[in-house]
């Protein structure tokens, strides 16, 4: 990135890292579409499939981890509130780039930290408003939810999807940011290989057993 005044940034690259152990050309994988929206996401990261109904249907995400939610985990599939959603309500509001992590017929899944209305689905999204406000978007979906999901409880969406994981991302890949996010073409390790653990980003347990992966000290064996 350049910058209109001398300076100086800091910093390694850190796209160097060694995702496998075992060969990678013995390894199964597919290409895939990723969803636009996410950013730079990491060789490693976990991934899940939009199963909405419409909408993105079918492009992949950010695998969410079911770790208890405290604002602090590494989740770049989640869009967290920026206003509380009040009981039985068809609205959410988010930051005006995470909106773009969404599409019109997703199906959007509301969350917070204190497990009541955990995973509630909002059903398909019907409108994104980017432009009733200049610092917020505001989603509408079909469905009310089922508590008042707050800020104050981390409140968040995701696609429906995105508690399961499908594979692991075999190279890092930009889908960009906001309003210009395009999404990325990839390719998605599922199986045959054996990765370095400390390689892999959001890959918890539910993960492993999804992918049907075992945890062998600094490796991940996926059969």
């Amino acid at each position: 990135m350049t910058k209109d005044i001398p300076n100086i940034s800091y910093g390694t690259q850190d796209d160097y890292k060694k995702l496998y152990y075992s060969e990678p050309l013995a390894a199964l994988k597919i290409p895939i579409t990723l969803q636009a929206g996410y950013g730079k996401l990491e060789a490693g990261t976990a991934l899940s499939k939009n199963d909405s109904a419409a909408g993105n249907l079918g492009k992949y995400i950010p695998y969410d981890p079911t770790a208890t939610i405290t604002g602090a985990e590494v989740a770049p599939g989640r869009a967290y509130l920026v206003a509380n959603s009040g009981n039985t309500s068809t609205i959410v509001y988010v930051t005006m780039d995470d909106s773009y992590k969404f599409k019109v017929g997703d199906d959007l899944i509301i969350c917070d930290s204190d497990g009541e209305g955990a995973l509630d689905n909002m059903g398909a999204i019907t409108e994104i408003d980017r432009t009733t406000y200049t610092h917020m978007a505001k989603i509408t979906a079909t469905t009310q939810t089922g508590d008042d999901f707050t800020t104050a409880k981390f409140a968040f969406v995701m696609v429906e999807g995105a508690v399961t994981c499908d594979g692991i991302l075999e190279k890092t890949v930009d889908t960009g940011t906001g309003e210009d996010a395009d999404g990325a073409l990839a390719t998605m390790i599922v199986s045959n290989c054996m990765l370095y653990t400390g390689m892999l980003t959001c890959v918890d347990s539910a993960a492993r057993t999804d992918l049907s992966a075992s945890q062998l000290g600094q490796y991940t064996l996926i059969k």
